[in-house]
């Protein structure tokens, strides 16, 4: 009897289990995505979507946990990320899904957090990226033309796609298995190319939406800059404003694929950067006119390790100005204000998706958009578009002061809960403190021999294109050739030089003659070919002259760029002989691809051992083509590390065999820097910084890189860099600053007001923190009054209260945060009534 019970209790918990299980598939099943003119729907319910992009090779998978909980605390919803073919395909049918390239990884932890995924598979990027994400290996398929309609193309382009789609499905990551993806994006931005094309495009564009949606993955498709993106595929708007966007169908949802929170960083530009006020006022515009999706590029930029950055001539450092910075940090204001600009509009939620706005002017240059529900929700967007001045507006019976080029958002049709010129937010300084290490680095040397020719060269007659010789395994090749100089040529008396003028396709050219750095040119992101031009020093007798031509990047953008050409393709001629001109780009020329460095990979730990290295005081004589290695303890904590390159001139660098990047300190960043306003239309030329400094000083070590002892460090520099002057620093916060005014608007003050714990609104707070492991060591500034300047270069203004600092001494130094409430009498009175007052102050962390 015993045994039978047993026996029942098994099987009716048997069918428990199977039960349970069912109920799981149906729950999860049920998940589903779809859209209507309002908002992407999830479960039935729509939703206003904050998303940001975090591109999962462009930072390691130790830093994607806490980059992705950042994103989350930020306020956003969905974390959008490209898919990297040349990354997962680097050689035809051998597939990478390892380290920083493991997708699956990356989207399981973004589900761990609860937030949504948009993969956009492309697999045309764009991004900055090496090729725009092609593998060079597609280039010589026979018959290809990328991008178009073309067999060989789209045979490769459903390939990868409907491998990257099976891989999710396997891994059950769409929304409709449970996961989740609830947005996919095929192909990129194609709308210009395609009007460029013509015919072409439109089949091209049809084939691949029809692509895609035949893949069934239960969740809607999107197209970037594509007016005529097929049903019943979505199109998006990408831009730093993209308020005056409708998609092409009354009933699709208006989405923001690409909010450009800055721009990238180019050797030889100056940083761009954008206002946080400005981001903002661009977003609440989006939402203002019926947007309900908005995707900040980049939420984390990130860094272009090892030869990933395209373009040419893309910087190491993808930050972007971004919400988190290159380092895993927050960039603050940025980051706290679009917070609060998030807390802010999901607080609109219910009335934004209910309805279309009504629109009332308030002015010539403000307007009001109210959304209503029937439920009764209420949210107004008060906009005031004037570049100069305040606005003072009559809404609902009441009076609303509007910043110039600004939104003020009300959530209940009353109370302002936040503008988008005011920061509530702290702001950051970051510094950059050397890490002492004992005796400093010690470095060896071995220098590459510009002549040396080995069983890898080759000789032709004439020129050859960079790229198809190299198939981009290396930035580096060799062109070199033999010129016989009589002795009789009247330069070799006059001692005035022949001129030797090289046109190069680019990007960079390093020309030697006789084995001695002769000259350098280089071309930029905007004219990446050069021209070379200068006397060179030649004998009597046989000269060998020996190009090395550096490419940087491939191009990531333009029809047709799978067309564009690197290297030397000539002409090359030598003036001012006696003959006069004698053309040398017909003669032999011997080739051969890399360096002798990477034929040893002397970066690596096993191939740093294959040669004898120079040390000690010899290693001081700078001279081009060196090679430079180290090793050293990692530094306790976590804070992020970089390498200080300043002293160098170009090349490239590795920690335990893997490339940090390219380095080119040397190119300073032309352009011109100033003050800048958030107000007025934002372009990526209107704020910038590092005028006449390098592009790119600091270079990220990944702490996951590092082993606790005997790191090594190889540096590759081209020119004749110091590498004496190359410290490892930590990045930190430097000091906080607050910048408040007094009647500010803010949540914590409509909250208490709308739960009716309160009846007239709340005083702002100064909230200041600084980074882990720091505390607030003193106060730098601080007043109430009329102060004026930004954090870093704050002053008193006419009106200043004379207790200012009172309050912060006392209830900040020596914490790691603190707040203190903006009203008179914790700075001694008012200093000037009737007149509006704010509050600046900045501490510094230790």
């Amino acid at each position: 009897m015993v045994t039978t019970m047993m026996g029942l209790k098994k099987l009716v918990m048997r069918n428990v289990i199977v039960v349970v299980l069912l109920g799981l598939c149906i729950v999860s099943v049920k998940a589903s995505v779809s859209y209507d003119s309002k908002a992407i729907t999830i479960n039935g319910q729509r939703r206003i979507l904050i998303s940001g992009s975090i591109h999962y090779p462009r930072s390691t998978p130790e830093m994607w946990p806490d980059l992705i909980q950042k994103a989350k605390e930020g306020g956003l919803d969905v974390i959008q990320t490209y898919v990297f073919w040349n990354g997962h395909e680097p050689f035809p049918g051998k597939y990478y899904f390892e380290g920083n390239y493991d997708l699956v990884k990356f989207i399981k932890l973004v589900k761990q957090a609860g937030l949504y995924v948009n993969l956009r598979i492309g697999p045309y990027v764009c991004a900055e990226w090496n090729f725009g994400g092609f593998p060079v290996w597609l280039k010589y398929i026979p018959g290809i033309n990328f991008r178009t309609d073309n067999e060989p193309f789209k045979y490769q382009m459903q390939r990868f796609t409907t491998k990257i789609v099976n891989m999710m499905k396997a891994e059950r990551l769409f929304e409709t298995q449970g996961g989740p993806i609830i947005l996919s994006q095929i192909e990129n931005e194609y709308g210009p190319m395609e009007y460029e094309i013509g015919a072409p495009g439109q089949s091209y564009t049809k084939w691949a939406a029809q692509m895609a949606v035949g893949l069934r993955t239960g969740v809607p498709w999107i197209m970037c800059k594509q007016d005529d993106a097929p049903d019943p595929v979505i199109n998006t708007c990408n831009g730093f404003y993209c308020d005056y966007f409708s998609p092409n169908k009354a009933y699709k949802p208006k989405m923001w694929t690409e909010a450009w929170t800055g721009w990238y960083t180019e050797f030889g530009g100056p940083v761009p950067y954008r206002p946080a006020q400005d981001l903002a006022f661009s977003v609440a515009r989006f939402i203002q006119k019926g947007g309900s999706f908005i995707n900040y590029y980049m939420y984390h930029g990130g860094t272009n390790f090892g030869r990933t950055a395209g373009g040419p001539f893309i910087a190491t450092s993808y930050d972007y100005d971004a919400p988190i910075d290159e380092y895993g940090l927050l960039r603050q204001p940025k980051w706290g204000h679009l917070k609060d600009l998030h807390r802010a509009i999901k607080l609109c939620e219910p009335a934004l998706v209910s309805g279309d706005p009504t629109v009332t002017p308030l002015g010539n240059y403000q307007e009001a958009h109210v959304f209503k529900s029937k439920s009764g929700a209420c949210a107004a967007f008060l906009a005031n578009y004037n570049q100069r001045s305040f606005a003072k507006v009559s809404f609902g019976n009441m009076h609303y002061n509007l910043p110039p080029w600004s939104i003020s958002i009300l959530p209940d049709c009353k109370n302002t809960v936040y503008n988008t010129a005011r920061v509530g937010a702290q702001s950051s300084q970051m510094k950059m403190t050397r890490i002492p290490i004992h005796g400093g680095f010690s470095w060896d040397a071995y220098n590459e021999v510009a002549t040396s020719y080995d069983d890898g060269s080759f000789t032709m007659v004439g020129l050859l294109e960079q790229i198809n010789t190299t198939r981009d395994a290396s930035d580096y090749l060799w062109y070199s050739t033999d010129v016989m100089i009589d002795a009789n040529e009247e330069f070799l008396k006059s001692g005035k030089y022949p001129f030797l003028t090289i046109l190069s396709a680019g990007h960079a050219l390093h020309v030697f003659i006789n084995g001695q750095l002769s000259g350098t040119a280089y071309g930029s992101l905007e004219f990446p070919k050069l021209t070379f031009s200068e006397g060179v020093n030649l004998r009597a007798g046989i000269n060998q002259i020996s190009l090395l031509s550096v490419a940087v990047g491939l191009p990531n953008v333009g029809p047709h760029f799978e067309t564009w050409n690197a290297g030397v393709l000539g002409p090359i001629s030598l003036s001012g002989l006696n003959e006069g001109r004698r053309d040398l780009s017909w003669q032999k020329w011997s080739y051969k691809i890399g360096l002798t460095g990477e034929a040893l990979s002397l970066h690596s730990l096993s191939g740093s051992s294959s040669v004898e290295w120079i040390q000690g005081s010899l290693v001081a004589r700078r001279q081009p083509l060196s090679w430079y290695k180290t090793t050293f303890n990692a530094p306790a904590g976590h804070t992020p590390l970089a390498l200080d390159m300043g002293s160098m001139g170009k090349g490239q660098v590795w920690i335990n065999g893997r490339s940090l990047g390219r380095y080119w300190p040397a190119y300073k960043a032309a352009g011109t820097c100033g003050e800048c306003n958030y107000a007025g239309t934002y372009d990526e030329k209107k704020c910038l910084s590092n005028c006449g400094e390098a592009s790119q000083r600091w270079y990220h070590v990944p702490r996951s890189w590092l082993n606790p002892t005997g790191n090594l460090l190889v540096v590759f520099e081209e020119l004749a860099g110091d590498p004496n002057g190359i410290f490892l620093v930590r990045r930190e916060i430097d000091s906080v600053c607050a910048d408040i005014f007094e009647w500010q608007p803010n949540l914590m003050s409509w909250q208490m007001q709308a739960s009716g714990k309160v009846n007239k609104p709340l005083r702002p707070k100064a909230h200041l923190w600084c980074g882990p492991g720091q505390k607030i060591s003193s106060i730098k500034f601080a007043s109430f009054g009329t102060p004026e300047g930004a954090c870093g270069s704050f002053r008193e203004g006419s009106c200043h209260a004379h207790k200012s600092y009172d309050a912060f001494q006392r209830s900040c130094v020596g914490q790691n945060s603190c707040s203190v409430t903006v009203e008179p009498e914790n700075f001694g009175g008012d200093p000037c009534p009737n007149v509006m007052k704010k509050l600046s102050v900045e501490a510094v962390c230790s």
